[in-house]
């Protein structure tokens, strides 16, 4: 991702925050400056090794109370099945429901929104008589790239 787009991404999220009325710290900034800058999800303490390079004294609770701050403002996912994170490019919308697709052989992670699967999920849901909070879903298999 370029540098501009990078920035209009910080930019968009800190204004969220302030219409929020929730405390985007530097610290928080920069753990989410540094999951944009990745290509892929990537590991709390990958991330904590990155982040450690400009705040040598960080330690994993730092990390993951950023990590909880972010996800809590819709700015990131987790990924559940690889226990790591990646932005979430429709974070404006923090109703839309996301699938993931890792690929198992290069870890690859793709997120697609889709509103045909909430909905097929609250139908579940009612008929189960479950009230849905949040939903993910995951699906591994192979990439393009390493389907050949």
């Amino acid at each position: 991702m370029n540098d501009i787009n990078q920035t209009n991404l910080l930019n968009q999220a800190v204004k969220l925050c302030e219409q929020r009325n929730v405390r985007m710290t530097p610290q928080r900034l920069e753990v989410f400056r540094l999951i944009i800058k990745q290509n892929n999800a990537i590991s709390a303490y990958e991330l904590l090794n990155l982040l450690q390079e400009s705040e040598p004294q960080a330690k994993p609770p730092t990390i993951y109370r950023a990590l909880d701050f972010l996800i809590d403002q819709g700015f990131i996912h987790r990924v559940e099945s690889t226990n790591s994170f990646m932005l979430c490019y429709n974070f404006t919308d923090r109703s839309h429901t996301s699938a993931f697709f890792i690929c198992d052989k290069c870890g690859q992670v793709t997120e697609k929104v889709s509103e045909k699967i909430k909905n097929i999920l609250q139908s579940m849901a009612a008929k189960a008589s479950f009230t849905m909070s949040h939903n993910i879903v995951e699906a591994h298999g192979f990439c393009p790239e390493c389907n050949h």
